[in-house]
């Protein structure tokens, strides 16, 4: 197949999908699948609630038309998958997303066809959980009849400085040809260039590994914070510090959510138990970003108790729900962790985010935020994302939404140290 013969639709419209097809409408005509015929209603109206494109981008995407009906897919040839791929309760991966879009592209696959993945997996899953799925359903025979290709995603949402276009993707394909041809259909679109890995499970092992390794790298600078505040030192003071050198690497303490680097290790980690390996450090920085939310709880609580703060049936407010700032993305936010943790303590909780859908955390959560938190009203208020807002409010206004007595834990280090009375 040539690269001109390609007709090519996107399966799933979200953080990752969107992007994608915008961009490549750009170069070709493109159908944008999704199940979520509200948000197809959505994308035809020219918003995107993920304010990953523009309401200008998307009025100039001629080329991209939407659809929620599987059969309009028969029109295409090559497939991208962008489903999302979470993890269950048990921190298991959860392939459910994934596993219905194979069996909704396998009932219109045909001979020649190509299918590209693009979500988050652990190795050996396109070939071993999807291709059965694509075969089952289509009655074709993978690596004769039709091909599968793999180009693991690299959205970073609400990042505006490392776009689609400007980031460098790894590509792979079921045979060298494939391979080659996914490789020139990228290439249309990523001016950054690619970087053709040898095999699917080599391209998939990449992406894991990438989230992999921040998780372990924040996962040790939280793991300084816990002792060096058991210390009474300031953490921010010794990073600026020791970051005076060279090659130290700039991470900081915090939350560690979003859709991939508190997701992705787990989907290694299951396919390495799968094999009979019990791997302990990856495991052991996922036990330590996952308990932060706990820790920062009870610091909050701690240091009421020392103010004579009234625990039980005391008012505390969270600026910030999402995971990240500048960005309206809920997606595995760790900050809900805080928020439970402190209603367990019986304590009265509101959550203000001005980047958040009040419907979506309602959704997600069972929570209604506070649109405009009242002053002198707090006996405890934790910075929880820097927004941009947070930022210009300054500390005056933050603090006023306190009582006379009120504890501050600035989670982000937004402001100085000694304007704060808790800092992570």
């Amino acid at each position: 197949m040539h690269i001109k013969d390609l007709k090519l639709s996107i399966i799933g419209l979200g953080y990752v999908g969107l992007p994608l097809a915008v961009e490549f409408s750009r170069k070709r005509p493109i159908l944008g699948f999704d199940i979520n015929q509200r948000r197809i209603d959505e994308l035809k109206s020219g918003n995107d609630f993920t304010l990953e494109t523009t309401q200008e981008e998307l009025a100039a995407a001629k080329d991209l038309s939407y659809s929620t009906n599987p059969d309009d897919l028969r029109t295409c040839n090559c497939f991208i998958v962008t489903v999302p791929t979470p993890i269950d309760e048990y921190k298991r991966p959860d392939l459910t997303p994934l596993i219905k879009a194979s069996e909704t592209v396998g009932k219109v696959l045909k001979k020649g066809d190509i299918v590209i993945y693009e979500s988050t997996v652990y190795p050996g899953c396109t070939e071993e959980d999807c291709v059965p799925v694509l075969e089952k359903y289509s009655g074709l025979k993978f690596n004769q009849d039709f091909f599968c290709g793999y180009s693991p995603e690299r959205i970073n949402p609400g990042d505006k400085e490392h776009h689609i276009t400007s980031i460098k993707k790894v590509t792979s394909g079921s045979t060298p040809e494939i391979a080659d041809l996914i490789d020139e259909l990228y290439n249309e679109i990523i001016t950054v260039g690619t970087h053709k890995a040898e095999s699917i499970k080599i391209a998939e092992a990449a992406k894991v590994i990438e989230n992999t390794q921040r998780d372990l790298n924040i996962a040790l600078i939280n793991e300084l914070a816990l002792i060096f505040n058991k210390l009474g030192i300031d953490t921010e003071a010794v990073l600026k510090a020791a970051g005076t050198k060279w090659n130290f690497l700039p991470f900081r303490p915090g939350l560690v959510g979003g859709h991939c680097i508190g997701v992705d290790p787990y989907y290694l980690t299951h396919k390495a138990e799968a094999i009979g390996y019990h791997p302990q450090v990856i495991l052991a920085g996922r036990r330590i970003n996952d308990g932060m939310g706990v820790y920062v709880a009870g610091q909050l609580f701690k240091e009421m108790l020392k103010r004579r703060v009234q625990v039980v049936g005391a008012r505390v407010l969270v600026l910030g729900l999402t995971f990240k700032e500048n960005c309206p993305d809920l997606r595995n936010t760790r900050v809900i962790d805080v928020v439970r943790e402190l209603q367990d303590y019986e304590i009265q909780v509101d959550v203000h985010d001005p980047w958040t859908n009040g419907d979506q955390a309602q959704h997600e959560f069972g929570l209604d935020l506070v649109q405009t938190p009242s002053n002198h009203t707090y006996d405890g208020i934790i910075l929880a994302v820097a927004h941009d807002e947070f930022k210009e409010m300054g500390v005056k206004a933050i603090r006023k939404l306190g009582k006379d007595n009120h504890v501050l834990y600035d989670l982000k280090n937004v402001f100085d140290f000694q304007e704060s009375d808790l800092r992570l």
